[in-house]
């Protein structure tokens, strides 16, 4: 098969990069899309992925996505003319199924965030949608066909954190950082659903950075020149995205303004602090009640102190490494009940 993943985000190269690798392994065509959209297109570099970059972002603006939407989906059908794949698969693309329908190729979407109502097109045009056990459906249950839908255990983080899990506790155990490393993921300015504040850990940030070793993990130039501010004069500011390994290996305390990476370095057991400021996911909240994460929206310089005292001595999740496997499967299932090449699919699709 000619398999055709939009990656538009910078989550997703994570998520589906060791199911590519493998779908390359076993014969088949991968084509990829992507657009500039936080650090995606620099990631794809880092990981050695051949992708082109269609359309761009239209940022916060509700009125220019709104306007931007049908522009992108029309890129997206001039390029699959052109290429002509089996078989489309994305997380969270809300472009990519209504693209697929338009030039009739089947698609298998996926998404974790309950309150994205760009979910909705593409809950009603794509062939399979695949959704986490314990995501609420009930806002766009209508526009879900019950034929479609596919329930995947634990998180999507699980689909790579199974296969990299043991490698980064060996290199934790192996070079154990000097000092305290706390990693700090900035917030999602450009995301429809994000209404928070902007900036809002700089106060702790100014306050930290020469007691311990900062490391400000921004999504774009905007936030990259915020922080190269001489104010900030003692932290780590990476102007190219540090992998996800590199992160993982050396933080002793890692504080989320945003979803993935937060849930990504919770699941391994790695002290976590989400400041998210806008209503919490369902997966998030799973991993809030297994104690994996800590939400503090309002997070200060005295509660950063208070947790460094405290920090627990934790391992990967290994329910969540375990159902992560079993998704990581299940995900490979259902692309190849597609191939039409093949009597019935080399694996069971349960």
């Amino acid at each position: 098969m000619r398999i055709w993943f939009e990656l538009s985000n910078s989550p997703h190269i994570n998520m589906f990069y060791d199911l590519i690798r493998e779908l390359e392994s076993d014969g088949h065509e991968v084509i990829i899309t992507s657009r500039p959209l936080a650090n995606t297109v620099a990631l794809l570099e880092q990981k050695g992925l051949n992708h082109t970059v269609v359309g761009k972002h239209y940022g916060k603006n509700i009125f220019k996505k709104i306007l931007g939407y049908p522009i992108r989906v029309l890129q997206l059908v001039n390029y699959l003319k052109l290429n002509k794949p089996d078989l489309a698969i994305s997380q969270s693309s809300y472009h990519s199924a209504l693209a697929s329908w338009l030039v009739g190729i089947p698609s298998i979407y996926t998404n974790d965030n309950e309150h994205a109502i760009g979910n909705i097109p593409s809950f009603l045009f794509a062939t399979k949608i695949l959704l986490p056990e314990n995501m609420s459906i009930n806002k766009f249950k209508w526009a879900i066909a019950s034929n479609k839908l596919v329930r995947y255990p634990g998180l999507k983080e699980g689909i790579f954190l199974w296969i990299k899990n043991e490698y980064i506790m060996e290199q934790r155990k192996l070079n154990p950082p000097s000092n305290v490393n706390i990693f700090i993921r900035t917030e999602p300015q450009t995301a429809q659903y994000y209404n928070g504040k902007l900036n809002f850990l700089d106060d702790i940030i100014i306050a930290l950075q020469t007691k311990y070793t900062i490391t400000v993990l921004t999504r774009n130039q905007d936030q990259l020149m915020h922080y190269n501010n001489p104010i900030f004069s003692n932290i780590n500011v990476p102007v190219k995205p540090l992998s996800f390994e590199q992160v993982a290996s050396q933080c002793t305390l890692f504080i989320g303004a945003g979803g993935s990476m937060t849930r990504e370095i919770a699941m391994l057991g790695i002290p976590t602090i989400s400041v998210y400021q806008e209503e919490l996911l369902d997966v998030d909240r799973l991993l809030i009640a297994k104690g994996l994460t800590w939400h503090e929206p309002n997070l200060t310089t005295e509660k950063v102190e208070q947790y460094l005292s405290q920090i627990p001595n934790t391992a990967p999740d290994s329910e969540l490494m375990t159902q992560g496997k079993d998704t990581y499967q299940l995900f490979k299932n259902q692309i190849y009940s597609f191939d039409k090449k093949l009597q019935k699919p080399l694996l069971s699709t349960d």
